[in-house]
């Protein structure tokens, strides 16, 4: 014999524990009433786009006897840094000076103290933005010939310069990701989707630039290669859709 106040009972519990249910990382279905019942997903959107850009940074260090001199061929050896910037067709508000710096360099003891001085080390280091990607070996090459032993380089590093486009794919692409997972959800739990009632960009457009060069080892190559590869640019966003 079937109780009806045992299965009248039990009813209303299962309504109340789908009322606030959870399902799966932070998306969330709420019952709590029909007005407003929904569910709100998150979504990452990645899209995969050719570097336009690279970005060139090096720096210019001597060792002199004394911190004038070390300077001034610090100064020499930038002077001809810039030149051969210029000469490679590098217009001058897109390369900057990073930092200028001169400190005395010790010899030590087998003792591991210090002793005396052996010289001052003057150093200044330049960031630059390449934007002809195919011209980015020739011109870090043109730097080192033109500096010689004193030049540095630090790190050279595809990047984007203009992310508009790849950022827009990403977002297309997470939107209707998030769309689908919500789609499932009605599909799961036997409800039609409703309209979007919001949406929110949690993450900016994103990616990860890779230095592919982290020494002056390029210099003894005969000629300098930049491998682009591919960046992936990514967008996060959560909606909320009603279910009717």
């Amino acid at each position: 014999m079937i109780n009806k106040r045992g299965s009248l009972f039990a009813v209303s519990v299962l309504a109340v524990v789908l009322a606030g249910c959870s399902i799966g990382g932070g998306d969330t279905y709420n019952g709590a009433d029909a007005g407003t019942h929904g569910v709100t997903v998150q979504a990452t959107g990645t899209a995969k786009v050719v570097p336009d850009g690279v970005s060139f940074t090096f720096s210019i260090s001597v060792l002199a006897e004394n911190t004038e001199e070390a300077l001034s061929k610090v100064a020499e050896g930038s002077e001809k840094a810039r030149k051969a910037l210029e000469e490679a067709g590098v217009v001058s508000e897109d390369f900057s000076t990073q930092n200028v710096s001169v400190y005395p360099e010790y010899t030590y003891n087998t003792d591991g103290s210090s002793g005396s001085v052996s010289g001052y080390r003057g150093t200044q280091a330049f960031a630059v933005t390449l934007r002809d990607t195919t011209k980015a070996g020739d011109v870090v090459d043109a730097v080192v010939a033109a500096v010689g032993n004193s030049v540095q380089i630090n790190s050279v590093v595809p990047v984007l310069l203009d992310t508009q486009d790849a950022a827009d794919d990403a977002r297309k692409k997470a939107v209707k990701a998030a769309k689908a997972k919500a789609e499932s959800y009605a599909d799961l739990l036997e409800l039609d989707l409703g309209d979007l009632q919001y949406i929110t960009e949690i993450s900016s457009p994103s990616w990860e630039a890779r230095a592919i060069v982290g020494s002056n080892d390029m210099a003894t190559s005969a000629k300098t290669e930049i491998d682009l590869g591919v960046q992936e640019v990514s967008v996060t966003v959560e909606v909320r859709y009603k279910f009717d």
